[in-house]
């Protein structure tokens, strides 16, 4: 699934970002460029952070809607 069309990034590209060390949208926009675009996807962007920082409060919801 797409979560940035203006760029063409993958949920898994954008996993890869995170797990690369990625902490905050800026960073993740300089690692593959979601969230440059539109801005559409921040707030999913924002999601995926959250769940990397806190995973024990919302390791249960899904990823993708």
């Amino acid at each position: 699934m797409y979560v940035c069309i203006c760029a063409a990034v993958t949920e898994t590209e954008l996993r890869t970002c995170i797990d690369s060390g990625a902490r905050t949208v800026d960073e993740v926009g300089d690692a593959c460029g979601a969230g440059t675009g539109c801005g559409g996807c921040v707030d999913t962007v924002d999601v995926f952070l959250a769940a990397t920082r806190c995973p024990s409060h919302i390791a249960g919801l899904p990823m993708t809607a």
